[in-house]
């Protein structure tokens, strides 16, 4: 399986890249990591950071950066690309108990064709 992995630079972001990882090392999947900043992170360090991540678990992937409007850029990555799903962090609990999404994340849900996964 050819997999998508958005990747934002936050602690979310860096769980749903270990625990992409995971699952790809056993099941012997594909990895592209596309990254992207959430806030006022350095795209740089973001980018430093995933690849520190993927040399320490051994792991090769290919790692895109996007600069802009990041749920299109995922969308449109994982339609070029032929990706069977993007996965993507997300899903914090409101002090209700609800799941809340972020702006790429709803995004991504309501327009993407590929199966996209919610890594919480």
């Amino acid at each position: 399986m050819r997999v998508l992995v958005g990747v934002d630079g936050t602690d979310h972001g860096m769980h749903a890249l270990d625990r992409t990882i995971e699952r790809a090392q056993e099941a012997g999947d594909e990895v592209t990591v596309a990254v992207y900043t959430a806030d006022d992170s350095s795209l740089d360090d973001v980018e430093a950071s995933v690849r520190d991540r993927l040399e320490t678990a051994s792991f090769e992937a290919g790692v895109e950066r996007i600069t802009e409007d990041p749920g299109s850029r995922l969308i449109e990555l994982a339609e070029d690309g032929g990706y069977d799903r993007i996965a993507l962090p997300g899903g914090q609990r409101s002090p209700l108990g609800k799941i809340q999404l972020g702006g790429v994340l709803e995004f991504v849900l309501l327009n993407a064709r590929t199966t996209v996964t919610l890594v919480r």
